[in-house]
C-alpha cells in the first residue's frame, strides 16, 4: 500500500495535477481516508521527501516541492521505464531492433495523426 501511495503522488505531481506549493493531506487524514496505518503514510511521505518530490514544514504540513523540472524528470523516468519494458518484450519475441524502432515510429506517427 505504501508503494501505491508513493506512486499516486508522483503521478499527480508529474501530470501537473498538484503544482509546486500544493498542500498535501496530513498524514493522519490520508491514513484515515485510505484506511491504512499512519506509519504507512508517514513512510511514503518520508520517501517522497528524500526524492525531493515533497517538502515537510514542521507545524505547517507537507507540500509539493518547488523544484524546477521535477515533473519533467519524473515523466522522463516513467518513459524510460516503459521503453525498458518494451525492449524486454521485444527481446522475448526475438524481435529485431529495427522492427521495434519501426513500431515506435508508427506509434509516434499515429499519435500525431489523431
Amino acid at each position: 500500500m505504501y508503494l501505491q501511495i508513493v506512486e499516486q503522488i508522483r503521478q499527480r505531481v508529474a501530470a501537473g495535477d498538484w503544482p509546486a506549493g500544493q498542500e498535501l493531506p496530513s498524514i493522519r487524514a490520508l491514513a484515515a481516508d485510505l484506511r491504512v496505518s499512519v506509519i504507512t503514510v508517514k513512510r511514503a511521505y518520508l520517501d517522497l521527501e528524500a526524492e525531493g518530490v515533497i517538502v515537510t514544514r514542521h507545524g505547517k504540513g507537507s507540500f509539493v516541492a518547488d523544484a524546477q523540472g521535477l515533473a519533467m524528470d519524473m515523466r522522463l523516468a516513467q518513459l524510460d521505464t516503459h521503453l525498458a519494458a518494451a525492449g524486454e518484450i521485444a527481446r522475448s519475441l526475438s524481435m529485431p531492433e529495427p522492427e521495434l524502432i519501426q513500431r515506435l515510429r508508427a506509434a509516434l506517427n499515429q499519435e500525431a495523426d489523431e
